[in-house]
């Protein structure tokens, strides 16, 4: 019989290069360690260690059990739709309710990237942005962006780097997997460069904007009139605590909401009907909880970066927003973070993963407890593994 694997229809050329991406291959790892019986302490993944929000819930019970079951809007619910345009300044013909950000991301690039278009991406950045340029046929253009310049990317870095072929400079403000925030000077710096580029958009990824221990300023708020050339993108999965519901959305120009809708209408069409029902009483519901959990969560990070900092060896910078942490890493940091996996059962990510080796990506979106005890095996390991 001839091997099913031996025929090419299996993997399509434009997959080449294309894997799992690393911050699943590790959190995969430790479920699987985990289920060998070794006590496993993960530090990887971004996802809130807090319930969804009980109102949340129960306006999701609330539209299941009145027949909310139904295919929904292509582009979402218009009342999600009216509800997330209020939340940026907009009309609801200028939003695109998806599976989450990731898939308003992929919808977006597939629509408008042709094959060998360049899209400007600051390094660090979170892992799916450069595969999800590739897929569409364009080119990553990766700009190294490192901790003495607080990773982010300088007006003069994207000048020296637009070329006839750019389509997008992609942004996340605030930064995975460094938490890094823009200030509303520096987007106008960048903003000041792309005016002279008439033909570059900008694709804004704003889904830690509430998760933000200083001021947080929209990349449209410092640049309002490139508002017909910006997507901006969030969704209600890390602040809300709803990673699983799969909500995001993208706000921008018309023309570009319509190309995403039509790719999202040949793929997943309309979203889940119950989570928009969700994601909508989130946006309308009392945001208190929000800033009590973003207050827990910037009392772990000092109590984090004062740990890591401790450990002789790293250098860790305070965040300004997000979950995350990023370390410098003196060792090689893939080999490192998978020894460090292997013998004391601590799982972070290895910068490599985000286009910046020499580093490492620590969640602390997690207990304390979770955080003392996972630290705590690292320093010890730490120490070893100089020797």
């Amino acid at each position: 019989m001839e091997d099913f694997e031996s025929h090419r229809i299996i993997r399509a050329d434009r997959l080449n290069g294309l894997e799992l991406s690393e911050i699943v291959r590790i959190s995969e790892k430790a479920a699987y360690l985990r289920k060998q019986g070794k006590d496993v302490v993960a530090l990887s993944t971004g996802e809130p260690d807090f319930p969804t929000p009980d109102f949340v819930i129960d306006a999701a019970m609330v539209a299941a059990r009145s027949g909310a079951t139904r295919y929904t809007p292509t582009a979402g619910t218009i009342e999600l739709r009216s509800a997330v345009a209020a939340e940026h300044g907009r009309q609801p013909g200028e939003v695109v309710i998806s599976s989450g950000a990731k898939q308003v991301l992929s919808n977006a690039i597939f629509a408008t990237v042709n094959p060998g278009d360049e899209v400007v991406i600051p390094a660090p950045f979170w892992t799916s942005y450069a595969d999800m340029v590739r897929i569409a046929g364009g080119v990553p253009v990766i700009v190294k962006c490192g901790v003495e310049q607080g990773f982010k990317l300088r007006p003069e870095q994207l000048q020296s780097t637009l070329t006839e072929r750019s389509k997008w400079l992609l942004l996340n403000s605030p930064s995975n997997p460094t938490g890094a925030i823009y200030s509303a000077k520096e987007f106008s710096g960048l903003a000041e460069v792309l005016r002279g580029h008439p033909a570059i958009g900008v694709i804004s990824d704003e889904i830690y904007a509430h998760l933000s221990y200083k001021q947080f300023t929209s990349f449209l708020a410092a640049a309002p009139d490139l508002a017909d050339r910006t997507l901006i993108v969030s969704g209600v999965s890390k602040a809300w605590a709803m990673t699983g519901w799969r909500i995001g959305w993208g706000v921008g120009p018309t023309n570009l909401i319509k190309a995403i809708i039509d790719v999202q209408g040949q793929s997943t069409s309309g979203t889940c009907s119950i989570s928009q029902a969700a994601a909508l009483a989130a946006l309308e519901g009392d945001r208190t909880l929000l800033t009590k959990r973003c207050d827990i969560y910037c009392k772990r990070r000092d109590h984090v970066v004062a740990k890591l900092n401790a450990i002789p060896g790293i250098t860790c910078t305070v965040p300004d927003g997000a979950f995350y942490v990023f370390p410098t890493c003196p060792f090689d940091d893939g080999e490192f973070c998978a020894q460090l996996l292997e013998d004391v059962g601590v799982a972070v990510v290895p910068g490599r993963a985000f286009g910046m080796p020499g580093h490492f990506r620590l969640s602390f979106a997690y207990s304390d407890a979770n955080l003392d005890a996972g630290i705590s095996r690292m320093a010890r390991f730490f120490e070893g593994y100089q020797k």
